[in-house]
């Protein structure tokens, strides 16, 4: 499976579950339903990975966490907040550089329409 069609299953769980229980939780419960539902559709998910990076050669284990990557292949960076900030794109964009990955999705539930809640970040690039 390639980083279009994980996409794909990603934002229609994310449709989902937003269709269900709406904006205005803690990012943590949208992460563990959204675990749920994408192991459910048959997709490794890990939740909470830590992320090293390298600095002058050195390795740093406190570089980040990542909320969800699935299938080793795509991050998912959930906020649950009134608007999306630039700040929050860049910051998934630097953890796709560090990790090497291509495609990222930032998902934020706490709009009023998930539709517009959704952003896909390439490696390289920052999407409308």
């Amino acid at each position: 499976m390639n980083e279009n069609e994980i996409g794909t299953i990603i934002v229609d769980g994310a449709v989902s579950i937003h269709k269900v229980v709406g904006p205005g939780l803690l990012e943590m419960v949208y992460e563990a339903v959204l675990a749920r539902r994408l192991k459910q559709r048959g997709l490794v998910v890990e939740r909470q990975r830590a992320i090293s990076i390298e600095f002058e050669g050195e390795r740093f284990d406190e570089g980040f966490r990542a909320d969800l990557i699935v299938n080793r292949l795509v991050i998912i960076e959930l906020k649950s907040v009134e608007q999306v900030s630039p700040v929050h794109k860049k910051q998934l964009l630097t953890y796709l550089r560090l990790t090497d990955l291509k495609v990222g999705y930032l998902l934020n539930f706490g709009d009023a329409l998930m539709k517009d809640g959704i952003r896909r970040i390439i490696n390289g690039k920052l999407e409308a």
